[in-house]
């Protein structure tokens, strides 16, 4: 059993309210519920943390280093464009990643076209809603496995 931690940053506790026809109609708690129904039945831990804090995202992404956390599955939102501090706990941290978006970065705002993670994660996953966390978590369980 491996622990997984899936962060999810700014503005996702709106989803399912905020700009459906970009993020879709499920809300983070059904996204998360699948996410840990996933785990469980893949025999593994899994801690789901959202934040709309920089701080709060970069403490728990350096608590990880020290608590077991053996994979990580992030989607930080508009900090994915913005935020070196995190990208450097991020690479402080030494564990694998996934980068996950619901919507297709390249195909909005020029500014939304570069990510922070990208380079360092070990695959990204954009555009494909909510399907892209538990896309993300299947890949993370081979990658434990093998």
């Amino acid at each position: 059993m491996a622990k997984i931690l899936v962060l999810h940053g700014p503005n996702l506790n709106l989803l399912g309210q905020r700009e459906p026809q970009i993020y879709g109609s499920d809300s983070l708690q059904d996204i998360n519920d699948r996410l840990q129904q996933q785990c469980a039945a893949a025999g593994h831990e899994i801690d789901a943390l959202q934040s709309n804090s920089e701080g709060v995202l970069i403490d728990r992404v350096q608590q990880a280093k020290t608590d077991g956390t053996a994979f990580m599955v992030v989607n930080f939102g508009g900090f994915t464009h913005t935020s070196i501090a995190l990208r450097d706990a991020m690479l402080a941290a030494e564990i694998p990643c996934i980068e996950v978006h619901l919507s297709n970065l390249h195909k909005r705002e020029a500014f939304r076209h570069h990510s922070y993670f990208a380079d360092i994660a070990v695959g990204s996953i954009v555009g494909l809603g909510a399907q892209g966390y538990e896309l993300a978590l299947r890949a993370a369980f081979e990658r434990l496995s093998g």
